[in-house]
Parts: structure tokens; sequence; C-alpha cells
């Protein structure tokens, strides 16, 4: 996978290159609409082989709240602003600085707060082969998580019970399934926002 390496670091440096307006809008505007916090949210995530990295978001959240690691779309700690950076995924720009330092790939499994790796038994294990990606074919499955988890009763047993198997699922069939056609796929169908 030498050349999916070398094509991650590429890209993400032309990326951030290229985007180098979009992301100074974005800071600003989390600056002027939501004060007294940092721009970037810095969280403890999930590598390869399980080992821990700083992953870098734009912050979309309040600055003091207490919940889950689900997020859920409506809730009240995501402000207006942050809602529409999700929305169209502009929180996760940052996330290419951690491509370009080599601790993430533009595709693969989306990394978990730590605990959520000590539930993978057996050959589900194989998922932490995987760098964490940006975007990867669980999250093209699942773009609409946050409305899916605000059906829910209880959206963290619908996240542990459902969503979190079948993306290990999609990850493993990923791994084995690798190509560098797929991950070109993958980002041309999360660009233009469609499913696989």
């Amino acid at each position: 996978m030498f050349f999916k390496l070398l094509f991650d670091r590429i890209m993400a440096l032309f990326g951030l290159v290229l985007l180098s307006p979009v992301l100074l809008c974005v800071a600003v505007l989390i600056r002027v609409k939501m004060p007294g916090g940092s721009v970037i949210f810095r969280q403890k995530r999930v590598g390869q082989h399980g080992r821990l990295f700083t992953m870098y978001k734009f912050r979309s959240m309040t600055m003091l709240h207490s919940g889950s690691s689900v997020s859920v779309k409506g809730e009240s700690r995501i402000t207006p602003l942050g809602a529409v950076l999700r929305k169209y995924k502009l929180d996760e720009l940052p996330e290419l600085w951690n491509v370009l330092m080599g601790d993430m790939s533009l595709v693969g499994p989306r990394p978990d707060v730590p605990g959520y790796a000590d539930k993978l038994k057996g050959d589900d294990r194989r998922m932490l082969l995987l760098k964490p990606g940006i975007t990867g074919p669980a999250s093209l499955k699942y773009r609409n998580e946050e409305e899916l988890l605000a059906e829910q009763e209880n959206p963290q047993k619908y996240n542990d019970e459902v969503l979190f198997p079948d993306k290990v699922r999609i990850n493993i069939e990923y791994l084995d399934n690798w190509s560098f056609w797929y991950d070109t796929k993958i980002i041309i169908y999360t660009v233009l926002g469609k499913d696989l």
C-alpha cells in the first residue's frame, strides 16, 4: 500500500493548499459566531494498530457540554453554525493535516474514540490494520448517521448494537477488497454526495 500512502500525502498537501481560503473562512466564522473557545477541536482517536493519535476538526459544539461520543442531529450542544459545518462535512477538513502527518488516510474506517477498539474480537480486529480515513465505504452508507440516530429511542444503544457492528463488517470487506481504483471511486462519490 505504498502507493496509497504516497497518494494520501500528495492529495492532502494539495487539498490544504487549494482549500486554504475555505479553511480560513470557516475559522473566521467560528471565531465570530462561536466566541469563547478554540477554533480547532482536538480529540484522541484510535489509529492504525490501535495506536492513539490526536485528530483535528473544526469545532462544531459548545465548549461547556457533557455528552456521549455519539452525535445526534438537533441536539443542543451542536451550535447553528456547527450544524451547517457538519451537514456539508466542512468540520472534517482539518483532518487533511492528519493525513499529511501520516495518522490518517483519505479513505478508511472513521477513527473511533478509545473504547470501541476494545470491542473488536477475532477476525474483526483486522480492521486495525487500516489507517482511519476521512471517508470510506461505511461513511458513505451512513452519511446521514446523525439523522438516523435522532430517530432512535436510545441512540447510544442503536449505535453500539447496530451501526458499529455493520461498520466493522463494511470495513473488513473494504480491507479484503482494497484497490486504488476503489479508493478513487469512494473519493469521487464522497465529493458528489452519492452512495456506493
